[in-house]
């Protein structure tokens, strides 16, 4: 039978908030939490670790200061900035989700929870983010790392990515959320997700400050919970993939405007097995296998010494330079990137 969690004891919430005062990380977005920041940096960091984002939120930040700014950018500008960070349509629900700001509300950020969740991109989890950290508003924003914390604290032993398990989590962190810091309350409970009550059966029990009130922690369960079903297997795709070169270019073409990679520039490439799609010398470059969340793309790549500059229509050619500074390559094609280089 499984279990569900009626409450969460109130009782942890002050030695939470102390041990977050004292131990959490120091990262950009928490020394000025201003509603553009804690967005953008929300949005970043889904599907993504901190340590990769961090970078990617300065330089964004650098070129993109406001929101207005943001909804001004031209696209092949935006996909530059996020080039190598993946999940691309975040970084297209952002730009909506920013001339909706700066035509609605006259680019100042909305402080409504409704408003906030009604924009692109912005689910539950997000805006209960930004309401709480930027507003100081009492909403629960549980993410996979709360889930974690909510099953283990109530050795609840539902299926964690069911939607009837987040609803009920919600409810009841909202029962114990503080009024006057509901902001760092959530950030406490995601921090202690991330660096202490660890995924995959290894929690730093001795480390947590809340482990008195953890029902897991108390039966011995750690391991088994929390429980997830099993993902469904990835579909393998075997592609070609074609580095066609040309008085130190090479050749690029844009991906169409829906679907995966939307709209992104890419070495030509197309299943196997395929010819390349210009004439001249092709020779094996190396095999690369790429995970995208439903798919994989098993390729093998090669080299192409085209005969003529002739590409097909809505074809490039690109430079380093242009490389560097103009088309979004993503990250699925960084395998080949050295190769690239020696033929530049």
């Amino acid at each position: 039978m499984k279990r569900s969690p009626t409450n969460l004891p109130e009782g942890l919430v002050i030695p939470l908030l102390s041990w977050y005062n004292e131990e959490k990380r120091d990262l950009p977005w928490r020394r000025d939490p201003t509603p553009y920041h804690v967005w953008l940096s929300e949005i970043m960091l889904q599907q993504t670790r901190v340590a990769a984002v961090l970078d990617y939120y300065r330089r964004f930040l650098d070129a993109l200061p406001t929101v207005a700014a943001l909804a001004a950018c031209s696209e092949d500008a935006l996909m530059k900035l996020w080039q190598g960070l993946g999940y691309y349509s975040r970084a297209r629900n952002l730009q909506r989700a920013a001339k909706i700001i700066t035509s609605d509300y006259g680019g100042v950020f909305p402080d409504d929870y409704a408003a906030i969740r009604a924009l692109p991109g912005v689910g539950d989890y997000t805006a209960g983010a930004i309401s709480s950290i930027a507003f100081g508003l009492p909403h629960a924003a549980v993410d996979g790392n709360v889930l974690r914390v909510a099953a283990r604290l109530t050795a609840d032993s539902r299926d964690i990515a069911a939607p009837e398990t987040k609803r009920s989590v919600t409810a009841a962190l909202e029962e114990i959320l503080p009024r006057s810091v509901p902001g760092d309350f959530n950030q406490a409970l995601m921090e202690l997700g991330a660096t202490v009550c660890l995924p995959n059966g290894v929690p730093l029990c001795q480390k947590c400050p809340v482990r008195e009130f953890c029902q897991a922690y108390r039966r011995d369960l750690t391991a088994s919970i929390p429980v997830k079903a099993p993902k469904q297997a990835r579909k393998a795709e075997e592609r070609n993939v074609y580095l066609i070169f040309f008085d130190r270019r090479v050749a690029l073409r844009q991906r169409p405007g829906r679907g995966l990679l939307a709209g992104l520039w890419e070495y030509p490439n197309a299943l196997s097995p395929s010819a390349p799609p210009v004439s001249g010398k092709a020779d094996f470059a190396l095999t690369a296998k790429h995970i995208f969340t439903h798919i994989e793309w098993h390729m093998t790549a090669y080299t192409v010494e085209a005969e003529t500059d002739a590409l097909p229509e809505d074809w490039v050619w690109a430079d380093r330079r242009d490389l560097a500074e103009k088309y979004s390559v993503p990250s699925a094609f960084q395998a080949f990137s050295h190769i690239v280089r020696q033929h530049l």
